[in-house]
């Protein structure tokens, strides 16, 4: 099993213990974590939905992200993760969610926002969303999108032990 295949494998089991559902919203890595975990047979009871918000009009209509936050800070932001995240929540019945924002090239990135930069948002029901920032190397496409799926169940897995 690849190192991606593990770690659902891990998130889904930890949820399990917990009794957990979780969702996923997903903009630059377009549905990858969603995947991963639904390629592990059984996931169903654990995997709730998954939302793949690739453009502006997708966040706000379908996670509740403020068009405001979108002009102001952009889709590659805090903010915008922490939207995803709340908005997962908000538009599921999943006591967990994970958000991916970002920018995973070959272009569109700049000196404030470099290809290889993403952010990340995770929440539970009734808590805070913990908001991470990582920037990974430019090593191509593929290789952005596959890092920032693995962070993101790494994040899911972490997030099934917090303490309420």
């Amino acid at each position: 099993m690849s190192a991606v295949g593990t770690a659902a494998n891990d998130v889904l089991e930890a949820c399990r213990a917990k009794g957990f559902k979780m969702v996923t919203a997903e903009s630059c890595t377009g549905g990858m974590v969603a995947a991963a975990l639904t390629d592990i047979a059984g996931s169903s009871d654990v995997f709730e939905r998954g939302f793949v918000t690739y453009s502006n009009e997708a966040k706000q209509e379908l996670l509740g992200v403020s068009g405001q936050t979108l002009l102001e800070h952009g889709a590659v932001s805090e903010e915008t993760a922490r939207e995803m995240a709340s908005g997962g929540l908000e538009n599921s019945r999943a006591d967990l969610a994970v958000s991916i924002t970002g920018i995973a090239g070959p272009g569109g990135g700049s000196s404030d926002k470099p290809v290889g930069l993403v952010w990340f948002g995770v929440a539970r029901r009734g808590g805070d969303v913990v908001v991470r920032k990582k920037l990974f190397p430019d090593e191509g496409r593929a290789a952005i999108r596959r890092a920032a799926t693995f962070y993101a169940l790494q994040l899911l897995q972490e997030a099934a032990t917090w303490r309420p």
